[in-house]
């Protein structure tokens, strides 16, 4: 299938440029990087068309016959013999992606080499972006948030995570989205196409997709106390230096 989706809903395969938009092909394209130019795809429409941004954001928190707006814009995305579980998550993350504030900042632009195009093969791991989990993110809203107008704490962070972790595939989709909602209103970068294969295989991976959240929380969240801890000790000792008096 090489359907070319728009840039812009109205402007349907109308000039070369719609190309970026392309729809890789459902055969070969390995899911990563389906993933990727579809999630980078929603993230432009919704800079660029109000009414796909209406369209999608209509869906949020709804189930999949309720959402008769998205389906235009979604389904030629679809995997063939596409399981619920991932037509689920297709629909979700994009329905989140076009409700964030619309103040929020722009997450950065991954698709700078373009995106994938029909028969063209994913990138080499080493060139591939590192993808980011959801504990990542939730520790950074925590980490960098003294640098910001708001700031997440620790113990909301934490809690917000584990009681995510600790849903069936239907809670995940109820609590999911308000929970990212807020990572995005504090200004936090979500890997949006790590968090569609993660909800994608929730039902039978969620035990290991659960620990990487915590772990990546943990670990990003030690890391950065304990260099916030030796940054503070290296400045009370400069302090002491300075206000020592000299030696004679």
């Amino acid at each position: 299938m090489t359907t070319t989706p728009p840039p812009t809903a109205s402007d349907i395969t109308s000039s070369p440029d719609a190309a970026a938009g392309r729809i890789p092909q459902q055969s070969s394209t390995p899911r990563v990087g389906r993933s990727r130019a579809y999630t980078n795809w929603v993230e432009r429409l919704c800079r660029e068309d109000a009414g796909a941004r209406s369209a999608l954001r209509s869906g949020l928190r709804k189930d999949l016959d309720s959402v008769r707006r998205m389906h235009r814009l979604v389904a030629p995305w679809l995997p063939e013999s596409c399981p619920s579980d991932v037509e689920r998550a297709y629909y979700a993350v994009a329905s989140m992606i076009a409700s964030q504030p619309r103040n929020a900042p722009a997450a950065p632009d991954h698709s700078a080499a373009g995106p994938l195009q029909p028969d063209e093969q994913e990138p080499s791991p080493s060139a591939r972006r590192r993808r980011l989990s959801l504990g990542t993110a939730f520790a950074t809203a925590v980490t960098e948030g003294p640098g910001r107008e708001k700031e997440m704490r620790a113990g909301t962070a934490e809690s917000r995570l584990n009681l995510l972790t600790r849903q069936s595939v239907n809670g995940l989709h109820r609590h999911l989205p308000a929970a990212v909602g807020y990572l995005r209103s504090l200004g936090v970068e979500v890997d949006w196409a790590q968090l569609l294969d993660d909800i994608s295989d929730w039902s039978h991976r969620s035990g290991r997709i659960s620990r990487t959240w915590l772990q990546d929380f943990y670990r990003l969240r030690d890391k950065n106390t304990a260099q916030q801890a030796d940054d503070a000790d290296e400045k009370e000792l400069s302090a002491e230096l300075t206000a020592a008096p000299a030696s004679p």
